[in-house]
């Protein structure tokens, strides 16, 4: 990790990355780093909402390194604004690497959430 990269938000999920995560050549599968992205954006985003949410969009993720297997995923999230009955948040994906710790940024994405009623309708987010 250099000395300006530094995870932006609070640390919202950490897992490691198994063998059933990964192709032939020991590379996660990209598809699995962004369902973790996304579990922890739904967490953070349904604790501010204070109840149920769903995805509504993913803007804009590129992969800059690739996660190899024995990787322990960091997930950081941030609420960068609340709308009526959206949450947005800046999601990023470090890897602690394998025997060495070394932290490296995988990626990062917004994620737009949507509060939902008990019914699976758009609901208000509560003020804080």
């Amino acid at each position: 990790m250099t000395e300006t990269a530094r995870p932006q938000g609070q640390l919202t999920l950490r897992t490691l990355a198994m063998p059933a995560d990964a192709n032939a050549a020991g590379d996660i599968f990209g598809g699995w780093v962004m369902s973790q992205m996304d579990l922890a954006a739904g967490i953070r985003a349904a604790e501010r909402a204070h109840g149920r949410v769903v995805t509504r969009a993913v803007n804009e993720m590129a992969f800059q390194l690739p996660v190899k297997i024995g990787d322990t995923i960091n997930v950081f999230t941030e609420i960068t604004s609340v709308g009526r009955t959206s949450i947005t948040l800046q999601v990023e994906a470090w890897a602690r690497r394998y025997l060495t710790g070394e932290l490296d940024k995988v990626t990062a994405a917004t994620f737009i959430m949507v509060a939902l009623d008990h019914e699976g309708h758009p609901t208000p987010v509560p003020a804080e």
